[in-house]
């Protein structure tokens, strides 16, 4: 072992002979000091223990053995003994005041990560592995890190149905979450191009809804297609096989059914759903379509209902993303059931809200006080501001920030998501020629990183009322696993500090100095990353 002094907390790089230690990891942990001290020698007589109760930490060592074996090829043991020297211990500390924060002390017997919650431990545990250099034996200098999240809802979303993925790759999805510290996967389910999820009451959905005859080739509106039948979905099976996935990684997932509008899918299913009856095709391009649900007829709100009923069933997750975006409203001005509907409810015209804008806020209405009475709460893209707001909705503000900044001024909660820097589909160079073909925009690692989700209209009250930030990957041009990647990463790397790092603490250029560390493990992973920043 070698001893070393406590030196300033920003210089946290030690180096012997090619050994590099950094404990400044991606995201930025909130508070690092080096200690005075002999250093921690990581080898193979090294065991890793926990609390043999509790099954949650059993899988966190499981975790912590497999990525310091990733990382080093050391294959260390998990026991039971309560020695505390050459151990990495896991522990629950009650005195951690964040659920998701932890402590990491090392000297050199030990090594204690600590977390108010299993939750807490497992990003310790990143944390640590992060920091470690591929070496055999390393020599970790004594360190206090004490970290938590900024936020508390840190999301990344992922649209399977313009372009269907592998459950495998789903997997391997939360898997790049996780190392992110992201804690919220949402999962886009459905929309015009393809209905992804079974439904057991309505089978129609997965037999017809979940494959469209064609798909549009090349650039937005080209107007030229292939001919080839598109599709998949996911068994019920599976989806509890994801779900039990991500928990194992502290990730919760947000299932999206995007209702009224973009519900081509479930229309071609299940005509009588819509304004006119039909017949309506499963769409083979992108873009808004004016066939939606029929809030006028009662049918439709049954069918909602039941559907959510199972998808309620299956995700345990504290929300339930119902869209609520970009709902063409013609085929209501005409549709007799919905003007019934309109005289109805007494949805009258105001100075702001047409009787449509108002028929839609009532839709989503009656459909948040369904998901309420299962114990969950409704997200709805901006769009669900028109007409006025469900009671007790979640924004997700995605055109700009102003749809938050409203909600949150209203006492609502809200997830920053604009497409002006959080969206992972747009291109991520100026150059375009040597880069996949993309929908179009332009967010850039550093437009990624400079985001601050607080907008400055808002009061230090009304800040509260933003609980997080989501990046999102619609898929319209992502066809493969590979191209998915590159799309996310290394941008994800750069929300991750958005969402978890106070912004006194960020620094873009101190930022790509430690963006290395983190990429070389992408490399390990056989992760596919744009490397524009790296040059």
């Amino acid at each position: 072992m070698k001893k070393i002094i406590a030196i300033s907390l920003f210089i946290t790089v030690i180096s012997f002979g090619s050994n590099a230690i950094d404990y400044r990891t991606i995201p930025l942990a909130q508070k690092i000091e080096l200690k005075a001290g002999f250093t921690f020698s990581l080898n193979e007589k090294v065991k890793i223990t926990y609390d043999s109760k509790s099954i949650a930490q059993k899988k966190n060592a499981e975790f912590l053995k497999q990525f310091i074996q990733e990382k080093t090829g050391l294959t260390l043991k998990i026991a039971k003994s309560t020695n505390k020297s050459n151990r990495i211990i896991l522990a629950i500390d009650t005195k951690i005041e964040h659920p998701e924060g932890y402590k990491i002390v090392i000297d050199s017997k030990k090594i204690v990560i600590s977390g108010k919650t299993e939750a807490g431990v497992f990003y310790g545990i990143q944390t640590l592995c992060k920091s470690i250099p591929t070496d055999k034996n390393s020599q970790l200098p004594p360190v206090e890190i004490t970290d938590a999240p900024r936020f508390n809802y840190r999301g990344m979303h992922f649209d399977v149905s313009r372009h269907f993925f592998s459950v495998d790759f789903v997997k391997r999805y939360i898997d790049i979450l996780a190392l992110h510290h992201v804690n919220t996967f949402h999962w886009h389910l459905s929309d015009d191009q393809g209905w992804r999820i079974e439904i057991k009451k309505y089978p129609e959905l997965t037999k017809i809804g979940s494959i469209r005859k064609k798909t549009v080739i090349g650039p937005y509106n080209s107007g030229i297609y292939d001919t080839i039948p598109y599709g998949g979905y996911y068994t019920q099976e599976q989806i509890k096989e994801v779900v039990r996935y991500a928990a194992e990684r502290y990730i919760s997932i947000v299932p999206e059914i995007d209702m009224p509008g973009h519900m081509l899918a479930a229309l071609t299913a299940y005509p009588s759903l819509g304004c006119t009856g039909g017949p309506y095709n499963v769409a083979g391009t992108w873009g808004i379509f004016d066939d939606v649900f029929c809030p006028g007829n009662e049918e439709t709100f049954t069918f909602a209902q039941n559907v959510l009923d199972e998808v309620i069933s299956l995700f345990p997750s504290k929300y339930i993303h119902i869209g609520g975006d970009e709902c063409y409203k013609t085929k209501w001005k005409t549709c007799p059931k919905c003007q019934e509907r309109i005289i109805k409810e007494g949805l009258n015209t105001d100075s702001l809200h047409s009787p449509e804008n108002k028929l839609q806020s009532y839709f989503i209405t009656r459909i948040e006080k369904f998901v309420n009475s299962k114990g969950r709460q409704i997200i709805g893209w901006d769009e669900i501001l028109e007409g006025g707001l469900a009671p007790n909705a979640v924004v997700m503000s995605w055109r700009g920030i102003q749809g938050g900044i409203q909600a949150a001024k209203s006492g609502h909660k809200v997830i920053m998501t604009p497409n002006s820097h959080l969206y992972f589909d747009y291109y991520q160079a100026e150059n375009r020629a040597n880069e996949p073909l993309a929908i179009g925009g332009f967010v850039p690692v550093d437009r990624v990183y400079n985001y601050e989700p607080i907008p400055a209209e808002l009061n230090e009250t009304e800040a509260k009322y933003v609980i997080g930030a989501q990046a999102n990957l619609w898929t319209e041009y992502i066809t493969t696993e590979k191209q998915a990647e590159y799309m996310l990463l290394p941008r994800l790397a750069a929300l991750s500090e958005v969402q978890w790092t106070k912004p006194e603490q960020k620094n873009y250029t101190d930022f790509l100095i430690r963006l290395p560390n983190l990429t070389e493990i992408y490399e390990k992973r056989d992760y596919n990353f744009a490397k524009h920043v790296l040059k």
